[in-house]
């Protein structure tokens, strides 16, 4: 069997790391490249044009695939030049290796980019309206991907669970360091509603999707809508944390930099048109991640 190389920026991440091992399931040789460079990721700074050149015109792979950029929306907020050469720039420097290579691309980006206001889950076809800069940044560099290739996926994802102890700084690994902290009281907003998008599945279904050569923007979110109260109490009450009380609060309970979108939830459309929308519901998604990384999290009589 011919093993297709994937050459794979911001590798030493959660979804870096879940794609780099879906992809070797899939026969593919990865290539990894990270910022956080070691052993087996090989050191690579997208923001520099030189460097991206020379590792795309060197290694030649099948597929690029750029996971690297800043997921901070505070410090995108604060720090803008910052959020613009690492999301934007950093793409269009990956998009134009690979327009002179001719090599396709995959661009992973996010629900940031629509503004919230739709009652609904957003679709591909919905226009996007970002409200702060990360998802400005991200936006940007949709448009670039699209102008400079005729070969690409860009795949939106949006609050994204995954990595488990250590590495999980989003909202999941958030509520377990403060279980572990032990925490009795928890307070979660009520207000922001989303899609769930276990890194896990989204790695193993854009590694399936990518071999079908249906180039274009999908969404690639676990199916189902939540609150981040919903989540906190599915996590406590899949771990049978009776003992915590959780309490539901308004967003502006939590002073931030950044402001976020209210929904950003999405519905996989044209996986579904395609017949092709194999994503399990966020609920079991959760419940597999916390029972895989988290199960010396429950309670015990």
């Amino acid at each position: 069997m011919k093993f297709l190389k994937a050459l794979v920026t911001g590798a030493a991440g959660v979804v870096g790391t879940d794609l780099s091992e879906a992809l070797a399931r899939a026969h593919y040789k990865v290539l990894r490249t990270d910022l956080k460079h070691s052993e087996d990721v090989a050191y690579l700074d997208v923001r520099e044009t030189s460097e991206v050149n020379a590792v795309v015109t060197r290694e030649r792979p099948d597929l690029v695939i750029h996971l690297a950029a800043e997921i901070d929306v505070d410090r995108c907020e604060i720090e803008v030049d910052h959020a613009y050469r690492t999301n934007t720039l950093g793409t269009w420097n990956v998009a134009l290796a690979c327009q002179q290579q001719d090599i396709p691309m995959v661009y992973v980006s996010t629900a940031g980019i629509f503004d919230g206001t739709k009652s609904e889950p957003y679709n591909e076809f919905d226009h996007p309206n970002p409200v702060n800069v990360y998802g400005r940044t991200k936006l940007e560099g949709e448009k670039l991907v699209t102008q400079l290739l005729s070969r690409f996926f860009i795949l939106r994802a949006s609050w994204m669970i995954g990595g488990g102890p250590g590495k999980d700084t989003k909202f999941v690994g958030k509520i377990m360091k403060q279980l572990e902290a032990g925490a009795r009281e928890l307070y979660a907003v009520t207000d922001k509603i989303g899609s769930l998008t276990y890194s896990s599945d989204f790695s193993e279904r854009m590694a399936s999707l990518i071999q079908t050569e249906c180039y274009g923007t999908y969404h690639l979110a676990n199916k189902g809508t939540c609150t981040r109260y919903d989540v906190a109490r599915h996590v406590l009450d899949h771990l049978g944390r009776n003992d915590v009380v959780l309490n539901g609060v308004t967003s502006e309970t939590f002073t931030l930099p950044a402001p976020r979108a209210r929904s950003e939830m999405l519905r996989n459309y044209a996986l579904e048109l395609r017949g092709m929308d194999s994503m399990r519901s966020w609920q079991d998604a959760l419940n597999h991640y916390l029972d895989k990384h988290f199960a010396y999290g429950k309670q015990t009589d």
